[in-house]
């Protein structure tokens, strides 16, 4: 009977997104209308395309890649000066980074809760209903809670733009060239490459970055409502009159 040669193992273990969007969305509970829009954004059109989409489109980026030469390491050397980076391994590094802030918000809120977990067990109320009813409350994004959220939008918004930008310098106008022309040692002379699919890049390309546009444009839009629905609180507020004391207010709660 012939033997059958052990399965090999994957070679790129995948990113486990799934538990990576569970993350995130345990935040989300804590954030206003436009924070659930942005996260349905980020899980639809951005990580379910990466994985169901993306990661096939580029599956072949260097096999397909291909020189007229022989000479043993010019494909290598070649793709590697001109695509320094793997357009999904970049991808996956935007997501993370850019979904990271949001930590600093799951952070907070498991201070707020063990404060108040603190108190009321100095108050005596042990109840194990209202332990758990600390456990399950939306979070009022008032306080230092508000600047910590406040600053994670706008961590999104700066590593949003430096990845756009990083695009932009590793493929100019975001396009994905059909044929590159290449001298680097090994090879012989100037040689024509050949990348495999490029309309079909460029395409994807385009939608990526232009659903990243979006989520910038929404982590704005939250900026200015949580901004402006603070103003418009100092300005119905009978006490604190200066704008320094709305800002000292707001410093000192926790």
């Amino acid at each position: 009977m012939p033997l059958t040669p052990p399965a090999e193992p994957d070679p790129e273990p995948k990113m486990n997104w799934a538990s990576f969007y569970a993350v995130v969305s345990g935040v989300n509970r804590h954030s206003t209308g436009i924070g659930r829009i942005w996260l349905s954004v980020l899980f639809i059109f951005r990580i379910l395309v990466l994985v169901v989409a993306a990661e096939t489109v580029w599956g072949d980026e260097k096999s397909g890649f291909t020189c007229n030469t022989q000479q043993p390491g010019c494909n290598s050397v070649c793709y590697d000066h001109f695509f320094p980076i793997s357009h999904i391994r970049l991808w996956a590094l935007q997501l993370i980074l850019v979904s990271t802030p949001a930590l600093l918000v799951a952070m907070h809120v498991a201070h707020r809760r063990h404060v108040d977990k603190r108190l009321y067990k100095l108050s005596g109320r042990t109840n194990a209903k209202d332990l758990e009813q600390i456990k399950t409350q939306k979070m009022k994004i008032t306080g230092a809670l508000w600047w910590t959220y406040v600053i994670s939008l706008l961590f999104r918004i700066v590593f949003e733009v430096i990845f756009m930008f990083l695009f932009y310098m590793i493929y100019p106008g975001y396009k994905m060239i059909r044929l590159v022309k290449c001298d680097s040692y090994p090879c012989p002379n100037t040689v024509d490459c050949f990348v495999s699919r490029p309309t079909e890049k460029t395409v994807f390309t385009v939608f990526m970055l232009a659903v990243s546009g979006v989520c910038i444009l929404l982590n704005i839009a939250e900026v200015a409502f949580l901004v402006g629905k603070a103003c418009g609180k100092h300005l119905h507020s009978a006490g604190d009159s200066t704008m320094g004391a709305w800002i000292q207010h707001k410093l000192r709660s926790y």
